[in-house]
């Protein structure tokens, strides 16, 4: 009987505490450094759905000679406008690989005016607070801005 008992194998309680202790440790140094994170990531997302965005704006054009206007706006991206001046040659499927207008890193629309007044087309997100201007988390990400 004393013979099984010592073939068994398991961890002592000393060996599961070291572990703790360690997992303590890193998530100590770790979980400070990724807590200040997330505005900064919003502002990464919504810059990269911009890119997205402005790409697919850009094939628009490029089939249709026009950017969709402001009353068409970025829905013309995933289905074909019926006001305003009409594509001539929408692309079946639309031009957004989810087939639907992305939202910014926040929640909410983008702004997209054509003609802009900083380029052909003004494309923008106004940030947490959801509006124009603003300082720290709730600056605005511009298409126009370059970072």
């Amino acid at each position: 009987m004393w013979n099984k008992r010592k073939n068994c194998s398991g961890f002592t309680l000393i060996e599961l505490m070291v572990v703790l202790v360690i997992l303590g440790i890193l998530a100590g140094l770790i979980a400070p450094r990724m807590m200040g994170r997330t505005e900064e990531a919003k502002q990464v997302k919504t810059r990269l759905q911009m890119d997205s965005l402005e790409a697919a704006l850009k094939l628009y054009k490029l089939d249709n000679g026009v950017y969709p206007s402001t009353e068409q706006g970025l829905q013309a991206l995933a289905e074909p406008p019926t006001t305003g001046t009409l594509p001539k040659a929408w692309r079946e499927g639309g031009y957004l690989e989810k087939k639907k207008v992305p939202l910014d890193g926040w929640g909410n629309a983008f702004v997209y005016i054509q003609p802009g007044t900083n380029g052909e087309y003004d494309l923008s997100s106004n940030g947490a607070d959801g509006e124009p201007g603003g300082e720290g988390k709730n600056r605005d990400v511009n298409s126009w801005d370059s970072e």
